[in-house]
């Protein structure tokens, strides 16, 4: 039985994104933000005809997260930089919806690999049809992203290229896991540049090469995007632990339940070894966690919340707020170089817009 997922709501997306016309004053301005929304009511439409098959179970589990919802931040990104040179064309449009359907693509993976239970609210794809459907139809997305590349020609097909290749050395590096003697922080640092990243800082490219625009804004809307990358799985590390889980689609501390080393944690590590209460909540974690994880051990779920919650409420959980704005003013710092106006306002707004989230 093919599961029900209610069509998500996309009338305004670069509002929910803080893009809105209240950003803007004058008139010029006001139009760029239409602009904007224009180029994502055509990226919407052009994902709906790229991502469907002729084959009817593909095309029900290729749109499953698709129709999930989504606030499309990275078709957004290049429709923004695109504005630094002739805008919309037809070529941004194509670029856009390719970024997004390769990140679509890489989240089928991503659940696997995590073994998530959640997205969007919704059931994953492999707990409603399995894991190897869930990674063929990745493998399937990234085809047809790969496909779209193409047509824009090689520019796009190297670059497409060399984000893919991070993505997956970025997901090699995480499962294995850091090498004797590599910092466990900067491993994953550099595991967030790879997997998130790289991909956010391909769409600010694709804008930049399809928009025509002055080849000199290319390094910086590299460097903003790599930055506010990083910011925006930081943000995602303190959301996990959130109590509201009714909101995010996830259960309170997902990731930790999963075996998966955030930056809350990582940093209670370090501190544990020179802190004995933080040494006492890093023992009642994985004790608990890895019980949890035993058949039989349900009954733990009071005790991993409680320590979840623990931590939630410990210095290193604002430590790690504070890390993810810090890259987000180190993103915008990069942005420097372009002329004052609307996209560099835009981007600004999106950094602050990346970090204020709660969900």
């Amino acid at each position: 039985m093919t599961p029900s997922v209610p069509t998500a709501r996309r009338s305004s997306l670069s509002s929910a994104l803080g893009l809105g016309e209240k950003l803007f004053s004058s008139a010029s301005e006001r139009r760029f933000a239409r602009a904007i929304e224009t180029g994502l009511v055509a990226v919407e439409e052009g994902l709906s005809h790229e991502m469907s098959f002729a084959d009817n179970l593909a095309d029900v589990t290729s749109r499953y997260l698709l129709d999930a919802g989504g606030k499309r931040v990275r078709p957004t990104l290049t429709l923004l930089t695109a504005q630094l040179g002739e805008g919309n064309s037809a070529s941004v449009i194509s670029a856009a919806e390719a970024v997004e359907i390769t990140h679509l693509a890489s989240l089928y993976h991503d659940d696997v690999m995590d073994e998530a239970n959640m997205r969007r609210g919704v059931p994953t794809a492999q707990v409603v049809w399995g894991n190897s459907v869930a990674i063929l139809t990745g493998d399937l997305l990234f085809a047809r992203a790969s496909k779209l590349v193409a047509s824009l020609g090689e520019a796009a097909i190297t670059l497409q290229a060399d984000t893919f290749e991070r993505l997956c050395i970025g997901q090699l590096h995480e499962t294995v896991g850091p090498r004797e003697g590599e910092d466990p922080i900067e491993h994953y640092i550099q595991v967030l540049s790879d997997k998130t990243g790289s991909l956010i800082a391909a769409a600010a490219q694709m804008g930049i090469i399809f928009g025509n625009a002055p080849v000199e804004f290319r390094v910086p809307v590299t460097v903003f995007g790599e930055k506010i990358g990083i910011a925006f799985q930081l943000i995602d590390d303190v959301i996990d632990l959130s109590a509201e889980g009714e909101e995010t689609g996830k259960t309170p501390g997902t990731d930790l339940r999963s075996g998966v080393a955030t930056l809350p944690l990582l940093y209670l590590r370090e501190l544990a070894q020179t802190d004995a209460t933080a040494a006492a909540l890093l023992e009642r974690i994985e004790r608990d966690v890895t019980a949890a994880q035993s058949p039989g051990e349900s009954e733990r779920e009071a005790e991993i919340a409680a320590a979840i919650a623990e931590l939630r409420d410990h210095e290193v959980t604002a430590r790690t707020l504070a890390e993810a704005h810090r890259w987000a003013r180190e993103a915008v710092e990069a942005l420097a170089p372009l002329p004052d106006g609307p996209v560099k306002k835009a981007l600004t707004r999106f950094a602050d817009t990346i970090v204020d989230r709660s969900h």
